[in-house]
């Protein structure tokens, strides 16, 4: 009886280990030539879902460039991670040296994911602020037909040709008061795929009197990742989920329903504080 007990006990805590030892955060540096490190996240049921998992990729803003990968754990799905959040993907996070986002890098880097993790390559999505925003434009304009959907916070686009955005599903949101990167940025993108016809794809939020930091709280929210997982590339005709919608009330109560209820994180981008009627919150 006693052997039997010990080799149930083997077979448990074998078990165990092998399902724990997919969740857990990898440094990936150096892994390609000329491009960026980047973290891995590997999500608690990724020992079950494997090539059902979708693909996450986080472009942080201009503060957390350098050389130093911890920086980029600041704020952002790894931290809303931490802070108690779901996030049933694996999660990218790449941090960029210097300078604008590169979407070949970023694409090299997917590459480089998909060769060495099994995922949903129909499910992989691209979100950013500032700096990010501007790559995560960047990157699902040039890129539709491997993104399943995209969100730009607080960004703009370096694309001269952004009909690339229509193609996919993709939601941009800014802040009015925003003096880091003016609304007009995001104001711009959105009137050339108007012009165009190519807004059918495409949503939009213009957050009132909400400053450049504050969005980063989106990143914290249920709501943004069931956004982006109702997407696939095998969606006929592409057709974006409007059933959603982001507002300052949201903002507010970003963190309300993480597991651990934890307190607002310092978000570096810019101050944290939205401004109403003389009120701070």
């Amino acid at each position: 009886m006693k052997k039997l007990f010990f080799l149930f006990l083997s077979i448990f805590i074998f078990t165990s280990s092998s399902i724990r030892a997919y969740d857990f955060l990898r440094a990936v540096k150096n892994a390609i030539p000329n491009g960026y490190n980047f973290w891995v996240y590997t999500p608690t049921d990724y020992f079950y879902t494997q090539e059902q998992t979708p693909v996450i990729i986080f472009l942080h803003g201009a503060s957390l460039c350098g050389n130093n990968l911890d920086k980029v754990r600041r704020y952002g799905p790894l931290d809303a991670i931490v802070k108690g959040r779901d996030i049933d993907a694996l999660t990218i996070v790449p941090q960029n040296p210097g300078g604008a986002w590169s979407p070949k890098k970023i694409i090299d880097m997917l590459n480089w994911v998909k060769a060495n993790y099994s995922c949903d390559t129909t499910r992989v999505y691209v979100l950013g602020m500032s700096l990010g925003g501007y790559g995560t434009m960047d990157v699902c304009g040039t890129y539709p037909d491997k993104i399943a959907a995209g969100m730009a916070i607080c960004g703009g686009t370096s694309l001269k040709d952004v009909s690339g955005l229509g193609k996919l599903p993709f939601w941009i949101i800014h802040g009015t008061a925003d003096r880091a990167v003016p609304i007009k940025q995001s104001k711009i993108v959105v009137q050339q795929l108007q012009d165009t016809g190519n807004d059918s794809r495409l949503l939009y939020n213009w957050l009132p009197g909400v400053n450049h930091g504050a969005p980063a709280r989106i990143f914290y929210m249920k709501k943004t990742y069931e956004w982006l997982f109702s997407h696939s590339l095998t969606d006929k005709n592409r057709p974006v989920n409007k059933n959603f919608d982001i507002c300052r009330d949201d903002l507010r109560n970003a963190y309300n329903d993480t597991r651990k209820n934890a307190a607002a994180p310092e978000l570096i981008d810019g101050p944290s504080i939205i401004k109403e009627e003389g009120n701070e919150y």
